[in-house]
């Protein structure tokens, strides 16, 4: 362990592990029949597409190329259901979450319903009051309302009684999710499933679903299902273009993997959203200062998707679905300004929720503990999987923000690659009221009793090494920065998207020596930096993390005169240089008409020349 900066104190997270794939292939080979260079070809085979085919479709790959929606288990009987009902005029109910996908995963279904000529009505849980999913007093007000089809939407596989109750009241259930199935396992170590009483339930994590591709998010599985009922209703094709911006968005806010069909979805998801007409998302992008024409991932995972997910998180999910039926800019823009000031409340109260969290975990040494339980009972109870997240990124362990709730507790969990939460939940079920979740992320509720056992179970089970601990950072090549080019570096946006299990190439140089540095930005948040490497070639590098601790790191290594001369642009006063190794991406910078080359460093250490 070493120690970093956060906020100005110092805390205790792993030491990185830098590794340069070494992946093998014909790369110059297959780079002459695909048509680019062979670096690029490196890149594909890193992220694990080896054949020409998966190569190819990775660079070019097309709406074409996503795959045939009636392959989802029960998609077909799910859309059979769905138009029965609206042939019949009954009203159907759509039973949403308070998260992004939840959100769009339901504004696809409710403006398709539309479409189709039927009557739909939505409805979302109550974070604080009742939590995650569908639950009895949806199906109660459902069945007041006169509802004879309810379709979920981002939740119901871990739903089997709210989902047998509407039976009883006479509602035909759909399911449609993409969170792990439950399951019991066996005494001979096989897994039994349990799938909710429900009509139809479409979840291409089902064990017999046989759909190519697990990892699509609510939205996505809903889109989907609307594929297959505009083919059926002989709608234009066209028409689903806004429900494939809106799939784009949940895939990224819901931090999915960038592969594969997801890959495609955000790739021509963004395209369509630069035009959208959508007026809420517009106004919301007018009010953060979001360019639509120069739309991204980052935006959508950084600036919009939180927006939204503040409206769950501390008011009600009612003012986005308000936002994104607006059907004038007039109308849209105050919806859009009470979003994003609520988010910055959000903000606020996150980074003070993390400040109280890291001041526990120092204090309490919890950071020696395999899997990080804090406890904040005066953290608001939607922003816990938020404060996890950060907290995993301070520590790399798998942690658990545990806050009161107005029945017992609730908790939220962000994990590590070597440690599946929902599997590690399922050993400690009996002490849960209820969960659910992914490998990475969960979600549980829990008598107050039973937190001691729960945090002591989870420890004594982790089943993680000291390794697993040490966050990875994969290098793609080590690329001497005289080799980068502007035609080389337009030429890797064939790999965009970027994001999640589809990050920026990733390059490192072993000896950079800094010859001056500036800070910049309003916030005074980004530094700037000249360097030079070992054959004398000079460039910008840009650094946009921790600046305290990059400072720290100089002056521990090379003192603190090092570190005032580097802001002047004189040489060491010791005569020794100052040197870093960094791990890097290039970009152009544009400023005036002029273009130039510059690398934004991502990691740096010390290594010695």
């Amino acid at each position: 362990m070493y120690n970093n900066t956060y906020g100005g104190i110092r805390v205790k997270t792993s030491e990185e592990k830098w590794l340069l794939q070494n992946k093998k292939a014909d790369f110059r080979g297959l780079a002459q029949r695909i048509g680019v260079s062979p670096l690029l070809v490196k890149l594909a085979v890193n992220r694990g597409y080896g054949t020409e085919e998966e190569i190819r479709r990775y660079f070019f790959g097309s709406r074409r190329d996503m795959y045939e929606p009636e392959l989802l288990r029960d998609a077909s009987a799910a859309a059979d259901e769905v138009l029965s009902c609206i042939r019949g005029g009954g009203l159907i109910g759509i039973a949403s979450d308070f998260d992004v996908d939840g959100i769009f995963s339901a504004l696809i279904l409710y403006k398709g319903i539309l479409r189709l000529g039927g009557r739909a009505r939505i409805y979302t849980p109550d974070r604080v009051a009742e939590g995650y999913g569908l639950n009895l007093r949806i199906v109660s007000e459902a069945a007041d309302d006169g509802v004879r089809l309810l379709i979920t939407c981002d939740n119901g596989i871990a739903a089997p009684e709210p989902v047998a109750r509407a039976s009883e009241l006479g509602i035909a259930v759909v399911v449609t999710d993409h969170h792990e199935v439950p399951f019991t396992e066996k005494e001979d170590g096989s897994r039994a499933y349990h799938l909710p009483p429900a009509r139809a339930v479409v979840n291409p994590k089902r064990a017999d679903c046989p759909y190519p591709f697990k990892g699509l998010c609510g939205a996505g599985v809903t889109y989907k299902l609307m594929e297959i009922l505009y083919r059926r209703a002989a709608i234009p094709e066209g028409e689903l273009d806004e429900f494939l911006s809106y799939a784009a968005v949940a895939t990224v806010a819901d931090v999915m993997d960038l592969n594969d069909e997801n890959r495609i979805i955000v790739k021509y998801g963004l395209e369509i959203l630069r035009r959208t007409d959508n007026q809420g998302l517009r106004a919301l992008m007018a009010v953060t200062g979001v360019d639509p024409e120069a739309l991204s991932a980052y935006h959508i995972g950084f600036i919009l998707g939180p927006c939204f997910n503040a409206a769950g998180r501390l008011a009600t999910v009612r003012m986005a679905f308000e936002l994104l039926l607006a059907e004038t800019m007039e109308e849209a823009l105050p919806a859009a300004l009470e979003l994003k000031t609520l988010n910055d409340s959000r903000k606020e109260m996150t980074a003070k929720g993390v400040e109280q969290a890291r001041e526990k975990i120092e204090r309490e040494e919890l950071w020696k503990n395999p899997v990080i339980v804090v406890y904040l009972p005066d953290c608001h109870e939607s922003l816990a999987g938020i404060i996890a997240g950060r907290i995993r990124e301070l520590y790399h362990h798998p942690v658990y923000v545990i806050v009161d709730a107005q029945t017992g507790l609730k908790g939220s969990g962000r994990s590590i690659e070597a440690y599946s939460m929902f599997e590690r939940l399922q050993q400690c079920g009996d002490l849960l009221d209820r969960f659910g979740g992914h490998p990475m992320a969960a979600g549980l509720s829990l008598p107050e009793k039973n937190l001691e056992e729960f945090n002591r179970r989870l420890n004594e089970n982790a089943g993680l090494k000291e390794e697993d601990f040490r966050p990875v950072v994969r290098i793609d090549a080590a690329v001497p920065v005289e080799y980068l080019t502007e035609e080389g570096i337009r030429e890797m946006e064939l790999l965009a998207p970027f994001g999640k299990g589809n990050t920026r190439p990733l390059f490192a140089e072993q000896h950079f020596h800094i010859l001056s540095g500036r800070i910049l930005g309003k916030n005074r948040n980004v530094l700037k930096m000249q360097v030079e490497n070992r054959t004398g070639h000079r460039i910008d590098a840009m650094y946009f993390g921790d600046i305290e601790a990059f400072e720290d790191c100089v002056s521990r290594a090379y003192g603190p005169e090092a570190l005032t001369a580097m802001y002047q642009g004189r040489p060491n006063p010791s005569g020794k240089p100052l040197d870093l190794g960094f791990v890097y991406y290039p970009s152009v910078n544009e400023f005036r008409g002029r273009k130039t080359l510059q690398i934004v460093v991502e990691h740096y250490c010390r290594i010695e020349r």
